[in-house]
């Protein structure tokens, strides 16, 4: 029994060692072994991929290149590329609106005449004078008008365009009656002649002129009392004896009421020169003022109101002032009250139904015009004028306007580091000499303004960066171009501004820069006789292509041709990126930035209530805005900042 049993364990053994082996032998032609299952390759299962495309895909040694490491692998080559920072110069700006306006006919005036000085009854030796030393031979329209006139010893009310002569108009005839007293004048007499001007700087100028004419007549002394000079040195010139006084309105008030020295009981002449803008500055209190003290030592006078512009307060001024005036006009074509043609125009102009609807007559030799720019690009295309107008073009000079004097000296400084100081020799910006920037506002102590006036007037070239300080009566030989960087607050400041240029038949341009929320300011000026062609945003900004400081370097890049508009918007945000680098390097030029906003702000508050349609706070986009001041992104807090001049609840005026 034993025998058998271990018999049958062996076959049974046996059996089982060759079932497994059976099972080893016959697996390759089963089902393979779960473990080890080898990754094929998606080519494997690629549809219509060939046999060879396999072969040479398992017989590659190399792995595939994981995501991750694809994706680091562009961003790398992605900061070998140039970096363009756009500074969402381009982006989101409102559409510029065509300009619809009708063609209108312009008010001209005639300059000159051909008739000369001598045809007058006038001294030799002051005809001399203004042959040889003032280096005119012929009258002006309005000279030509009013010096007969005033020589018979009439009232006058005077209006004529801005740069046509008036101070000759009045200064010729004054100095012809003086110098031909039967009593020969003495200083010590006091004023014989009182000449009132709305700025310090016109006085200057009118001093300069009288002073001239005089040149024959050494007892007639002429003299000047301003805001900013010192009060004791011209109480001392009072004291000595002043007989053409020329003075701002506030001045003049000042000393009539605490020095004792000053009278007026031999004054013959009142000459109210620029009789808008006086009242314009507030100083209607002042002018009545000065009349009672008038008045009250001597009734009988000549009396002169000379204007560029004809509003209510000067008709109100001249009521009071003037003695049976002979109106002087020399636009014939001027009307008081035009209708609108159509109720088209009546609601294109709404404003001027409350505004006065005077025609303003332009000098034909001006050539004016707009540009429609989007606020954040209105930094960019400013500097690229004046690179174009008085570093390329050359032999430019130009008056830049503001509304306020935070403004100015911001402006001033910024384009002062940014365009004159990043100037380096090895570039080829097609200048051999850097910009001239100067700045002119009401803050500003006397001494510096009178400084920078003298400068401007001599350069030949420059850009005077300033308030409507000098938008009045200032002949400033040769400017070529006026700028209104913040749209003026009516038809009649336009004109005084766009006044500075085209003066006395030389020839002159003026650019008025618009939002696209204010295209409408271009039909209330239609509406006034006042035509403006359009300048292209584009045709400006190109020229940057000529600078290459602003010229985006890529590695391989072949020298730019031509005007490419992708490369004119590269290199208009390079420049933006250089003013906002230069203001975002310290905290201190940041507040200053934010500062100047805030009185642009405050200036576009006190538009009058006639242009709130055209010009409304509510319109702005302040992140926008705050580009053209070189901030990136829109100010917090803007009230919180302390402005210059005022700290009342109120909301304060801008200075100007």
């Amino acid at each position: 029994v034993n025998s058998h049993s271990l018999l049958t364990l062996v076959c049974l053994f046996t059996l089982k060692q060759s079932g497994a082996l059976k099972r080893k032998l016959q697996s390759p032609h089963g089902n393979p072994p779960v473990k080890r299952k080898r990754k094929l390759s998606t080519n494997t299962f690629r549809k219509g991929a060939t046999e060879a495309d396999r072969r040479e895909e398992g017989s590659s040694s190399q792995k595939p290149v994981p995501k991750k490491q694809l994706s680091d692998k562009q961003n790398e080559s992605q900061k070998n590329k140039p970096f363009i920072k756009t500074s969402s110069l381009f982006k989101n700006n409102p559409d510029i609106p065509e300009i619809h306006r009708k063609e209108v006919q312009q008010v001209q005036e005639n300059v000159f005449t051909t008739d000369c000085f001598s045809q007058l009854d006038l001294h030799p030796h002051l005809i001399s004078t203004i042959n040889t030393v003032l280096n005119i031979c012929s009258m002006t329209s309005v000279q030509k008008q009013t010096i007969p006139v005033l020589l018979q010893g009439r009232d006058a009310l005077v209006r004529s365009q801005t740069g046509s002569g008036k101070t000759l108009a009045y200064g010729i005839p004054l100095v012809q009656c003086l110098q031909g007293m039967e009593s020969k004048i003495q200083r010590s007499d006091g004023p014989y002649a009182l000449v009132l001007v709305p700025t310090r700087e016109l006085a200057l100028q009118s001093f300069d002129t009288i002073q001239k004419l005089l040149k024959p007549f050494t007892w007639i002394v002429p003299g000047v009392l301003m805001g900013g000079e010192k009060r004791k040195s011209e109480k001392a010139r009072l004291r000595k004896g002043i007989n053409i006084l020329i003075s701002t309105p506030g001045r003049l008030v000042d000393h009539i009421k605490s020095t004792e020295c000053i009278h007026f009981h031999r004054t013959q002449w009142l000459i109210i020169d620029e009789a808008d803008r006086i009242l314009d500055l507030g100083f209607e209190k002042d002018v009545a003022v000065i009349l009672n003290a008038l008045n009250a030592e001597r009734e009988t006078r000549q009396n002169v109101l000379l204007s560029a512009t004809l509003t209510e307060g000067v008709t109100r001024l001249a009521d009071i002032s003037l003695n049976d005036p002979i109106s002087i006009s020399i636009a014939d074509e001027i009307q008081k009250v035009p209708e609108p043609a159509s109720q088209t125009d009546r609601k294109a102009s709404s404003s001027l139904n409350c505004m006065e609807q005077e025609n303003f007559a332009v000098p034909e030799t001006l050539q004016q015009y707009v540009m429609m720019v989007p606020s954040k690009l209105r930094l960019v295309t400013l500097a690229a004028f004046i690179l174009q107008k008085c570093k390329f073009e050359k032999r430019h000079k130009m008056i830049i306007f503001f509304s306020s004097c935070e403004q100015v000296e911001f402006y001033h400084e910024l384009l002062v580091k940014v365009l004159s100081e990043s100037e380096q020799p090895g570039h080829s910006s097609l200048s051999s000499g850097s910009l001239q920037f100067l700045r002119l506002h009401g803050d500003m102590e006397q001494e510096e303004r009178t400084e920078v006036f003298q400068e401007f007037l001599k350069s030949k070239t420059g850009i005077l960066l300033c308030t409507d300080v000098a938008a009045r009566g200032l002949d400033l030989p040769q400017v070529t171009w006026i700028v209104q960087y913040n749209a003026p607050a009516s038809p009649a400041e336009y004109i005084h501004r766009i006044g500075r240029t085209a003066r006395i038949g030389c020839r002159g341009s003026s650019l008025l820069v618009l939002a696209p929320s204010e295209a409408e300011y271009v039909s209330l000026l239609a509406s006034h006789k006042i035509n403006v062609s359009e300048l292209k945003m584009e045709k400006v900004l190109a020229s940057l292509m000529k600078d290459d400081r602003f010229k985006l370097h890529r590695p391989g890049s072949k020298k730019s041709c031509g005007k490419n508009p992708q490369e004119v918007r590269e290199r208009a945000t390079v420049l933006q990126t250089k003013f906002e680098n230069h203001i975002h390097s310290s905290k201190g030029t940041v507040q200053w930035a934010k500062k100047a906003l805030q009185s642009f702000l405050c200036a576009y508050t006190t538009y009058p209530r006639d242009l709130k349609h055209i010009f409304h706070i509510k319109s702005l986009h302040l992140g926008h805005v705050a580009k053209s001041f070189g901030l990136r992104d829109a100010p917090q807090n803007l009230t919180a900042l302390p402005t210059a001049g005022s700290k009342r609840k109120t909301k304060p005026k801008p200075k100007r």
